[in-house]
């Protein structure tokens, strides 16, 4: 299977949980922002990629650590789904810029001791 990432405007991440014939069955989905194609679309293309089970938990709690709309990275593997077709599996999301704490902030400028001193103003 193929991996591959894409830099996208986060919508959102959904969790849903129930039973089906006696088995718990949990869906993870992923939403994101794409261009639209002019001509269904306009404004922001709303995309849903799937999560496989295996990280589901991990992806859907990393959704509560995004704004709408920022830009985020979705690692994503792409599976056979049929003639010519794959399927988009998310598995990892990350934000594309750092978060603000995790920012460093400008240097402080340091003295220059090779610099004259500023002259005092004479009274």
């Amino acid at each position: 299977m193929a991996r591959s990432t894409m830099e996208v405007a986060f919508l959102g991440t959904q969790k849903l949980a129930f039973s089906q014939n006696g088995s718990e069955v949990k869906i993870v989905k992923v939403f994101y922002g794409d261009e639209p194609d002019g001509e269904t679309e306009n404004g922001l293309s709303i995309v849903s990629m799937d999560v496989p089970l295996e990280v589901a938990d991990e992806v859907f709690a990393a959704g509560a650590n995004f704004d709408p709309l920022e830009k985020v990275r979705i690692t994503f593997e792409v599976a056979r789904a049929g003639k010519q077709k794959g399927n988009n599996l998310a598995l990892h999301i990350e934000a594309v810029a750092p978060a603000p704490a995790a920012r460093t902030a400008a240097p402080s400028p340091q003295p220059n001791p090779a610099a004259k001193p500023a002259e005092q103003p004479k009274a």
